[in-house]
């Protein structure tokens, strides 16, 4: 059975929704982007309309659902910046402790500013959870 997931990868420019962004928080997305196409060697793609997205990776739930996702990537929320570790927040307990404020969800990371945390040890959490990904799903 194939995914129906409504956030598919699309041909949306980045800069069109980073462009409606007060420059503030465009300058952290653009400082996240760098970071995640420097760890995935991917450039950045829209899936949906509001998730900038690096990489993809394919799933098979155990209800038999499967589709693509992405790797990783982030979404300027009203509240957060919203990371996307897809595999999942709590793997990188240790890191987490190093981080700075935050809050999360299972596999998204709510971070208000990215002047407030650890920046290295968030690339290194977003690094590791990449590598992560790519030897469970083989991507």
């Amino acid at each position: 059975m194939a995914s129906s997931n409504k956030n598919q990868a699309n041909d949306m420019p980045v800069a069109d929704y980073l462009a409606q962004l007060s420059d503030e928080r465009q300058q952290q997305c653009q400082q996240l982007s760098q970071w995640m196409s420097a760890i995935t060697g991917e450039t950045a793609v829209m899936w949906g309309t509001s998730i900038v997205g690096f990489g993809q990776y394919h799933y098979r739930t155990d209800a038999g659902r499967s589709g693509r996702w992405l790797l990783t990537g982030f979404s300027s929320r009203k509240q957060a910046l919203t990371v996307y570790l897809m595999g999942g927040v709590e793997q990188h307990h240790e890191l987490l402790q190093q981080l700075g404020p935050y809050q999360h969800g299972v596999s998204c990371l709510y971070i208000k500013a990215l002047n407030k945390v650890d920046n290295q040890i968030l690339q290194q959490i977003i690094a590791a959870d990449v590598a992560a990904l790519k030897q469970r799903h083989g991507s």
